[in-house]
């Protein structure tokens, strides 16, 4: 389990560094045209998908977060080469794509959540949360399209660069969870090597 989370630790800090980088990019930069900004967003979205769908194949473990993964991973690919191949038709519908995806991604930081509650880490409610504030921003991406295109270039950014902040943060936690766990039953079954001698 460590082991994987480790692989998917690597996985996630690319993605997420990538986020961060067009995130910050399209803050300061939000004068670039919308079809760099599509081009972009689809290149992140196409290397991210490529990435969770490699989580899948190196695990292989048949467990419900490998097959989310996997399908999540499809998904980004899918709409990432659509929108780089057509970012005419892209560009105005392109607030409610980032939308949609960035709720996808909040959704599975809850499921996350819901892994660390599971497992009794204390800070399990600030990935809640954060899942939260993830879905809600994508949702607000969906449901308010903002006529200004400067607007909508740093709003995506700003989300981009918090999801990716937060993506790495809540792995990290499940990281850290699992090597507390598996040193608690390390001692366990020392405890009862000692006892049994």
């Amino acid at each position: 389990m460590e082991g994987l989370l480790k692989k998917i630790k690597t996985n996630v800090i690319i993605s997420s560094a990538l986020c961060v980088i067009l995130g910050l990019v399209l803050v300061f930069r939000p004068g670039l045209s919308m079809r760099i900004v599509c081009t972009a967003v689809g290149a992140v979205l196409i290397v991210s998908g490529i990435m969770r769908m490699a989580d899948y194949f190196t695990a292989r473990d048949g467990g419900l977060y490998s097959q989310a993964s996997l399908i999540f991973g499809i998904v980004l690919a899918v709409v990432g080469v659509w929108i780089v191949i057509k970012p005419d038709k892209v560009m105005a519908i392109i607030p409610i794509i980032v939308g949609i995806v960035i709720a996808i991604h909040g959704l599975h930081n809850l499921q996350q959540a819901a892994e660390l509650w599971r497992d009794k880490y204390e800070k399990w409610w600030v990935a809640l949360i954060l899942g939260v504030l993830t879905v809600g921003f994508g949702v607000l991406l969906v449901c308010r399209p903002f006529a200004a295109i400067d607007t909508v270039v740093m709003l995506i950014g700003f989300f981009l660069i918090y999801d990716g902040i937060s993506n790495v943060w809540i792995v990290s936690r499940m990281q850290k969870n699992a090597k507390i766990l598996r040193q608690e039953m390390e001692a366990v079954d020392v405890e009862i090597v000692n006892r049994e001698r």
